[in-house]
């Protein structure tokens, strides 16, 4: 069965205009058994993809459609792990060598990168805009160059389902390429939205990127509905080559969902016997906490640190316990929070300033057996010296070991309403005095906040009856990455 490999989702900020599970649920509707998402430059929906395909019983295809330098897009599918994490670090090299939000991969990051299967790409790729321009000679050179990249049998020439012009003088070109080269073609529908009626609300997140108007043109918004998940009869119709269907399904097959979840990616400490140095800094801690370790005490730090290594997380406590101490060091003021406030463990450790033992807390609050989950442990430092605290860690850890985590600005009633309303045209002034009314809450719940909320009485919603459709079909949509 046809699958589709080459889908935005919402996480190609303000390009998919599609929640991951209606992409899903659409794809999965056709019979397909899998399907890929290969948004702009990132992989931030990889695990809500992940877990959602899983719950419907699907294979989730994780890519990603990178920008190179010259503006050229490539299309990368993780084939498994190794793939995985090598998209991954192609994709932090590209924003950390590049323009704040204008990431450019360079060839020496793609030329490491390994255990994926590569798409041409679309119209913005190299090769099809070379061949649009009429220099089929050129367009070959840059084939053979990603046939050297990534080997004959891992690149594929991809042939996008369009009604646009030109697309028979691509397709043609596409397919004599195939045959001199000796390379397979690959069907893909570019799809931004599950459904073709989906169009206007990617029409107006587009109005909303490129900071214009719906009365407005712009060479960035799409000529008609086609970048839809078609059906493989419709993607049969509109390519007319069978084998870049049959294609398609070939790479579905044998590429691996992705990333495996409920794994463990906690860095070692780097000793032999970390449960032998775990016990001898608690009950060294113990004896400063409380002067004389009675019964009690005793009995219940043998408890948790029981459950501790029996679960295997000797060496991350240990990891929070070193953090802490160098924080301490260099007298920079931490507080441990959360459910390790539970812990007696993390007390001894000075993780946390909360006794557990003297306020009868229950450590299967934060750590059980039972339920065998993942131990958080929040720090949180002086905000002058957070700076130096991650220096620290990277440089003890690895950098290759050290992740950063951002945040997204959503969508939410204010945001869509000034967003969606300026880009449809109303008057900025009448939708700022909507919004500043407008009570805190999703943007799917406007309708229904202008027939409950006096202060929102007059606002004439019929007039605004296509504007509450697209806020609430964007309800927390990613807007953008804050700075």
């Amino acid at each position: 069965m046809f699958c589709h490999l080459h889908v935005h989702s919402p996480f190609s900020f303000l390009d998919g205009a599609s929640p991951v599970k209606a992409l899903l649920e659409r794809a999965s509707s056709m019979g397909m058994p899998a399907m890929a998402i290969t948004d702009h430059d990132s992989m931030a929906g990889a695990m809500a993809f992940r877990q959602a395909a899983e719950r419907m019983g699907m294979k989730a295809i994780q890519g990603v459609e990178l920008t190179l330098e010259g503006g050229y897009h490539l299309v990368l599918l993780a084939r498994d792990a190794t793939g995985y994490s090598s998209i991954s670090r192609a994709i932090t090299k590209a924003h950390l060598s590049s323009e704040r939000l204008k990431p450019r991969a360079s060839w020496e990051d793609i030329s490491q990168v390994e255990g994926v299967f590569c798409l041409s790409g679309c119209r913005r790729g190299e090769i099809p805009s070379l061949i649009l321009r009429g220099k089929y000679q050129k367009a070959l050179e840059a084939a053979r160059r990603y046939i050297s990249l990534f080997g004959r049998e891992n690149f594929f020439l991809e042939m996008e389902a369009a009604s646009l012009p030109g697309s028979g003088l691509l397709n043609r070109g596409l397919k004599e390429m195939s045959s001199v080269l000796g390379l397979r073609l690959v069907a893909t529908a570019n799809a931004h939205y599950a459904r073709k009626e989906d169009f206007p609300v990617h029409d107006v997140l587009t109005c909303v990127r490129t900071l214009t108007r719906l009365e407005e043109v712009h060479p960035e918004r799409r000529l008609n509905a086609e970048n839809y998940l078609k059906s493989p009869g419709e993607m049969r119709e509109a390519v007319g080559e069978r084998s870049a269907l049959e294609t398609a399904e070939w790479i579905a097959r044998e590429c691996q969902a992705t990333p495996e979840l409920g794994k463990r990616h906690y860095p070692v400490y780097g000793v032999k016997e970390p449960g032998r140095l775990l016990e001898h800094l608690v009950m060294e801690g113990a004896l400063e906490r409380y002067g004389r370790i009675g019964d009690r005490i005793t009995e219940r730090l043998r408890h948790e640190l029981d459950i501790i290594g029996r679960l295997g997380y000797e060496d991350y406590f240990l990891l929070v316990w070193d953090i802490a101490r160098h924080a301490r060091e260099k007298r920079i003021r931490y507080a441990g929070r959360g459910s390790a406030a539970d812990s007696a463990v993390a007390y001894c450790l000075r993780i946390t300033e909360v006794d557990a033992i003297a306020r009868d807390l229950l450590f299967e609050r934060f750590l059980s057996a039972e339920r065998a989950e993942k131990p958080d442990i929040d720090l949180d430092f002086d905000a002058r010296y957070r700076d130096d605290v991650a220096r620290y860690v990277t440089e003890r850890y690895g950098g290759e070991r050290v992740a950063w985590t951002c945040t997204y600005n959503t969508f939410r009633a204010r945001s869509a309403l000034r967003d969606m309303g300026k880009a449809m045209g109303y008057p900025e002034g009448e939708i700022d005095r909507l919004a500043k009314r407008m009570p805190y809450l999703r943007s799917d719940a406007i309708k229904e906040a202008m027939d409950h909320y006096p202060e929102l009485g007059g606002s004439h919603p019929e007039r605004y009856g296509l504007l509450l459709d697209i806020c609430a079909r964007v309800s927390s949509f990613p807007r953008h990455i804050p700075i």
